[in-house]
């Protein structure tokens, strides 16, 4: 908003000045100012942290996993995923075969259910059907969800061993798999597993909004 301000000092002290400005343009000015303001606050969803802290969650079998399990893979990938989000369904697929790639290149993935109404027989039930064989954790009352500040299903966070985020967003640019040009996941982990710094570090995640507590 700071970028704003001297715009609106230059309106107030026309206004004060007498100079000639009539009421469309004052009012198209001051919607300039808003349209941007807003546009500026809907964009600023990135964590307020770089880091996350270690977390221990149960898979739907009861095992309980810790983020530190996995602190010596070459990344860790973590999904927010839904078992009735039809944006998170319409990724199965390929969040399947993302999986199936990379983790024979010792990156590990984990989905994380944060939903507060999705049991874990739901979520058991939903993975056998669409064959997810990727470890699924259960995140109750979405304490986690709320550590990543994480918004959607699906969305996606790439940590290093660190835990510190290196990729955080959307899984590609499109739910219509054929309408997909832009694979974002995948470019960052071959960029990491490259030894190379992550080109695009965020893309706005979409699909549907987490169900809190």
């Amino acid at each position: 908003m700071n970028e704003l301000s001297p715009l609106l000092c230059q309106i107030l002290l026309k206004i004060k000045y007498g100079e000639a400005m009539n009421l469309s343009k004052i009012f198209s000015l001051f919607t300039i100012i808003i349209v941007s303001f807003l546009s500026v606050t809907a964009c600023a969803s990135e964590p307020s942290s770089n880091n996350i802290e270690n977390f221990l969650l149960p898979d739907y079998n009861g095992a309980e996993h810790s983020l530190s399990d996995y602190k010596d893979s070459k990344a860790i990938v973590i999904i927010f995923v839904a078992t009735e989000c039809p944006v998170s369904n319409a990724y199965n697929s390929r969040m399947e075969d993302v999986y199936k790639e990379y983790s024979l290149k010792d990156i590990t993935f984990l989905g994380i259910n944060s939903n507060k109404a999705e049991s874990t027989e739901m979520i058991k039930e939903h993975a056998e059907e669409n064959g997810l064989t990727f470890t699924i954790l259960k995140d109750k009352n979405n304490v986690v969800a709320d550590e990543f500040e994480a918004s959607f299903t699906p969305e996606v966070y790439v940590l290093n061993s660190d835990f510190n985020i290196l990729y955080h967003g959307r899984i590609d640019n499109s739910k219509n798999k054929d309408d997909v040009t832009t694979k974002d996941l995948e470019n960052a982990l071959n960029e990491i597993l490259a030894g190379k710094e992550v080109t695009t570090k965020a893309t706005k995640a979409f699909g549907c909004s987490i169900k809190r507590v």
